[in-house]
């Protein structure tokens, strides 16, 4: 299994493909502004270029953007420390620069790995039982929206499903986004929340996705508490914070449906 130390390596070297910069970038203590660029090696879910994309790990910002954005980015991530470019009232002055550009802060998310000391398997009072994508072809329905894409089948590579009975009550799928990384979803039937089903099957998909020499990650919006406590629960802990530009049109077309 990978040492704490190896997971946020390979989860640096990861945000470097999909930020067109060097690993090395997120220990440095200075910020960064660089040049977006697709790679087929980044994360599939990615819309590359970006026009305007913030990373943290904690020490500084790396930011990636298109050649318009370069000025904008750069002027705002070193008027305010690098925690602050996250939060109110300060990101108003970065998104009224971007809303000049036909773009505006679309994205803001934390992103969390698992800690290899703290991930164990935890109890769930009902039956678990792993799942490969030919047992899970027909579960792409609303209710595990969040355990498997219906938009990226070919990447939903395994599951762990929590049974009472012969019911379906909570489901845990991981996508590989990437070469060495995958993602983890969860979904429990409102029944049967805070019963620790959640976490039972985050845990579990963890440990197997381990198992497989891949990397486990977990993604929550900020003010997602039950999705963040569930993380904490499981072993997992805050590894990097993402904020990113879309067009406007792309935004209003999300505010519509």
């Amino acid at each position: 299994m990978y040492t704490k130390q190896q997971i946020l390596e390979i989860a640096m070297s990861q945000s470097a493909i999909d930020l067109n910069c060097s690993a090395q970038d997120f220990l440095k203590e200075e910020n960064r502004v660089v040049r977006s660029a697709a790679n087929e090696r980044a994360r599939k879910y990615l819309a590359l270029p970006f026009l305007c994309n913030l990373v943290s790990y904690g020490n500084n910002i790396v930011a990636s953007v298109s050649q318009p954005f370069e000025g904008i980015t750069w002027d705002y991530i070193n008027r305010f420390s690098s925690v602050h470019c996250f939060e109110t009232p300060n990101l108003h002055i970065l998104d009224d620069a971007l809303f000049k550009q036909g773009a505006r802060i679309c994205f803001m998310a934390e992103y969390f790995l698992p800690d290899p000391t703290l991930l164990t398997e935890l109890p769930c009072p009902y039956e678990i039982k792993q799942l490969t994508p030919a047992d899970f072809r027909g579960l792409y329905l609303p209710q595990w929206s969040n355990a498997l894409c219906e938009k990226r089948k070919e990447l939903d590579v395994l599951a762990v499903g929590a049974y009472d009975g012969k019911t379906l009550i909570g489901l845990a799928g991981c996508s590989a986004d990437c070469e060495m990384m995958w993602q983890i979803g969860i979904d429990v039937l409102p029944a049967y929340r805070k019963q620790g089903v959640a976490s039972a099957l985050t845990a579990r998909l963890a440990l197997e996705i381990l198992k497989r020499d891949k990397v486990p990650f977990y993604c929550a919006a900020w003010s997602n508490i039950r999705s963040v406590r569930n993380a904490v629960r499981c072993g997992f802990r805050p590894a990097w914070v993402e904020m990113t530009a879309k067009p406007i049109e792309f935004i209003d077309e999300l505010n519509r449906t």
